[in-house]
């Protein structure tokens, strides 16, 4: 009775839940990216070339800001009013924001309150988005069987990259079919409109799943408790006593994602700028040659997700790190040759890092954390990583290229943070088929629940006196009074 054998009509479900809706909200926030050297004319078009592109990725790094506040806020929520909830909201106000940024007037009819109105909206996609992948990574983890749990959540890092690629599809075939003026006048606005009807797809796909058994048995427990009880491990913890409880996860974690993004945003929200305004391709070159290495990409994520399902986490984490050390310069060496194929074998070696990494950062990170904590300490570690990390990470390179002159400045910055990363990786504990810290073992069918029960004292990937402390504790008292007869 303590195993939970998945519901597999549900776990699909909350698989569609997941991915749809995150791929309809890194399609939001890559549909700017590919449109940041249009964005930058329209909303300061007095300005020069550098300062429009160092604007409209500014404005980028600004929806990072909300991220950690909205991942405080939405992380606390969603240990305390359920998983599902929250990320049907994050849904909501992403599509919400996207299309309004649609419809928003430019320079040309408000002036200077355009590129402000468009700072508070990205502000409220940065709320959402810090709510966003800190749920679906809680949810797809708690859903899934302990055995194939790297595989089922690379899927969500899948269906980001999809939605990068969708969005670098999109604005392409726009700037093929229009002109320069058209694209500059109307129809950048088009990619942001869309979000609407695909939000209210990804919503309906989100509301059909039920919150995740993980978190329902933690909250009956909870309930259950005695007020004694209610400041124990079973209880969500608010955030300053969640920080000095996990202090050292949230580290490994920050440090982890601020390694892994700061090469994943490279990849697909600079590389557009970088192609661009660095190398001199035109805007329709900058935006294709990023496509066919994204979709790549993403059929190659669910496939070393698997793999760290066979290996562990940590062995394809080391990957990421290594290949993000060892390959960052000559990748960019390979782009500013300046021709196609140097660029998409350029593009491809960048790629390679970050399969490895993004693919299993959804089921390491999560375990990091017991199910009352899971998304309020994941909410606070990525989030923050990411603001401070990989969204300014495009500001930071465009700045790094312009003050040095040199066009491999971004490498050495991707270098710099993978070294780190790798160091987390050292301090990282395996998590690979086994069961989440405060959940009781998942499997796939009833023969593998009786068959983990009778080799339960001698399977390696189980722990059984974190699965059951008070048979620890039980054991201590036993041992004492042998000790000392006299104390019973």
């Amino acid at each position: 009775d303590d195993v939970h054998v998945v519901d597999r009509p549900m776990l699909k479900r909350a698989i569609a839940g997941t991915v749809v809706g995150n791929l309809m909200e890194w399609y939001d926030i890559g549909i700017y990216g590919y449109l940041a050297v249009i964005i930058g004319r329209v909303f300061l078009p007095d300005a020069s070339d550098g300062a429009q592109a160092l604007f409209s990725l500014g404005v980028f790094a600004v929806t990072f800001v909300a991220r950690p506040l909205g991942g405080i806020v939405l992380g606390q929520l969603g240990d305390r009013m359920g998983r599902q909830k929250v990320l049907a909201f994050t849904l909501i106000m992403m599509a919400a924001a996207t299309f309004l940024i649609g419809v928003l007037p430019d320079f040309s009819v408000i002036g200077v309150f355009a590129p402000i109105l468009l700072i508070v909206l990205k502000l409220a996609q940065g709320f959402s988005t810090g709510g966003e992948y800190a749920g679906a990574t809680t949810f797809i983890t708690e859903y899934a069987p302990d055995r194939k749990r790297g595989f089922y959540a690379s899927l969500l890092d899948m269906g980001s990259y999809l939605g990068f690629a969708m969005g670098a599809a999109f604005v392409s075939i726009l700037q093929l079919t229009l002109s320069e003026e058209a694209m500059e006048g109307f129809a950048w606005r088009i990619p942001f409109l869309v979000a609407l009807p695909l939000g209210l797809i990804a919503i309906y796909f989100r509301l059909k799943i039920e919150d995740t058994p993980a978190f329902q048995e933690a909250r009956d427990a909870a309930e259950r408790a005695t007020e004694e009880a209610e400041s124990s491990a079973e209880a969500p913890k608010g955030v300053i006593a969640l920080v000095r409880a996990y202090w050292r996860e949230l580290l490994t974690a920050f440090v982890l994602v601020a390694a892994a993004n700061t090469v994943g945003y490279a990849l697909t929200s600079y590389m557009p700028t970088y192609l661009t305004q660095t190398l001199g391709y035109d805007p329709v070159h900058g935006n294709l040659l990023t496509l066919p290495v994204l979709v790549g990409m993403a059929a190659c994520i669910p496939l070393t997700g698997r793999l760290s399902d066979r290996i562990g986490r940590r062995k394809v984490l080391f990957i990421g790190s290594i290949t993000a050390i060892v390959l960052s310069i000559p990748a960019f060496l390979f782009m500013m040759h300046g021709e196609i194929w140097s660029t998409l074998l350029g593009l491809a070696l960048l790629a390679v890092p970050v399969t490895f990494y993004v693919a299993n950062l959804a089921s390491s990170l999560p375990a990091l954390f017991p199910t009352s904590s899971r998304y309020g300490g994941m909410g606070i570690s990525y989030n923050l990583s990411v603001a401070l990390f990989a969204g300014t990470a495009p500001v930071i390179m465009e700045s790094l290229v312009q003050a040095s002159g040199s066009s491999l400045a971004p490498a050495f910055y991707v270098i710099g943070t993978s070294v780190a990363g790798f160091i987390a990786i050292v301090l990282l504990k395996e998590s690979a088929r086994r069961p989440l810290p405060g959940a009781m073992p998942s499997v796939e069918t009833e023969a593998e629940a009786e068959a983990l029960v009778e080799t339960q004292d001698t399977n390696p990937d189980l722990d059984l006196d974190e699965l059951f402390p008070e048979r620890t504790q039980s054991g201590d008292d036993d041992a004492a009074a042998r000790r000392d007869p006299a104390s019973t």
